[in-house]
C-alpha cells in the first residue's frame, strides 16, 4: 500500500541480458524516476543471481545465445559480495579459472551449457541451480545499501550494462557454424 512518491529510489536490473529487455527496463525506470524525481541504481543481473542463492561462492551464468554465456563469480563475506571474476561474455568452454572449491553454479547458462561449464569446474562445483533467475527482491536487497551510501543517480543516467556489442549473426556467419 505505498505509492511511487513513497519511495526513496528505484533499483533496477541493468544487465547483462537481453538487449530489448534491458532497454525496456531502463525506459520504464527512467519514466518512473523522472515523474517522481527519484534517484536510480543499476544492479548487475549476475550479482542478483548470486543474491538469489545466498551461498558463499557463486558462479552466475546466463545464456547469452549465440553459443556464449554472460559470466561472473562472486564470494560472500557476511552481507557483502566480492567480485572474483568480473562480468564478461565467454564461450562456455573458455570461462575463467577460479580458486577454491564449493562453488554454486546458478542461472540459465548452466541449463543450456551444463556439460561445457561442468567440464571447466568439475571438482570445484558443489551444487548447480540452472533454473534460478534474478528477481526484484534480490535487486532491491542489493540496491538498498547502494542508496544508503549515496550512490543514487539521476534518472537520465539509468543505463543498461551491455557486454556484447553484436546481437545477431549475419546469414553468412550462421552458415559457417
Amino acid at each position: 500500500n505505498i505509492g511511487l512518491h513513497d519511495l526513496d529510489g528505484i533499483a533496477f536490473g541493468a544487465g547483462p541480458g537481453s538487449f530489448t529487455g534491458l532497454r525496456i527496463g531502463c525506459g520504464v525506470v527512467q519514466g518512473l524516476a523522472f515523474g517522481a524525481n527519484l534517484p536510480v541504481i543499476g544492479v548487475s543481473t549476475l550479482l542478483a543471481l548470486a543474491q538469489e542463492v545466498w551461498a558463499e561462492r557463486v558462479i552466475a551464468c546466463i545464456d547469452a545465445r549465440m553459443g556464449e554465456v554472460y559470466f561472473a563469480a562472486y564470494t560472500r563475506h557476511g552481507e557483502v559480495w566480492e567480485e572474483v571474476s568480473a562480468p564478461g561474455l565467454y564461450k562456455p568452454d573458455a570461462v575463467p579459472e577460479l580458486p577454491d572449491d564449493d562453488w554454486v553454479g546458478v542461472g540459465s547458462g548452466w541449463a543450456t551449457h551444463q556439460d561445457s561449464l561442468h567440464a571447466c569446474y568439475s571438482e570445484q562445483i558443489s551444487l548447480i541451480l540452472p533454473n534460478e533467475y534474478p528477481h526484484a527482491l534480490a535487486i532491491a536487497e542489493l540496491g538498498k545499501p547502494m542508496f544508503e551510501a549515496g550512490m543514487g543517480l539521476p534518472a537520465a543516467q539509468a543505463a543498461p550494462i551491455y557486454i556484447r556489442n553484436k546481437v545477431a549473426l549475419k546469414m553468412s556467419e550462421r552458415s559457417k557454424q
